[in-house]
């Protein structure tokens, strides 16, 4: 199982120079509920909704959400290995809880700062 972040999402989405390869769409992939809003709230900052849409649409009807929850809520607030931005807690906290499941997930990620809190949580990152 593939936990998409938002970097990745909006890296497809937008088309920029670094995308995902094909091959992840075919992956199960999961990310929290926190991964449509920072998608929405880009596609409108960028004034792209009547371009993008459809395709938003159709990207978040790939991915299992994992809903912001109490227990996820709970991780976030705790401390992380590393120094972490609030959004990026919360994606790590949905990631946790995850695992706590018996899941097993792979970060995909563009984002340094990310990458290296993934890692020093002993979290599973994605080969691009």
């Amino acid at each position: 199982m593939i936990y998409l972040d938002t970097s990745v999402a909006l890296a497809h989405l937008l088309a920029e120079d670094r995308q995902p390869p094909e091959k992840i769409w075919d992956e199960l992939l999961i990310s929290s509920r926190l991964l449509e809003y920072e998608i929405w709230t880009r596609i409108h900052a960028h004034k792209l909704a009547r371009s993008h849409a459809e395709e938003v649409r159709s990207l978040l009807g790939r991915i299992a959400l994992v809903e912001l929850s109490p227990p996820v809520l709970t991780r976030a607030l705790e401390p992380f290995p590393k120094p972490v931005r609030t959004l990026d807690a919360l994606h790590l906290a949905s990631m946790d809880f995850l695992s706590k499941q018996g899941q097993t997930v792979a970060l995909a990620n563009y984002d340094g700062r990310m990458i290296d809190a993934a890692r020093a949580l002993r979290f599973t990152l994605y080969a691009f």
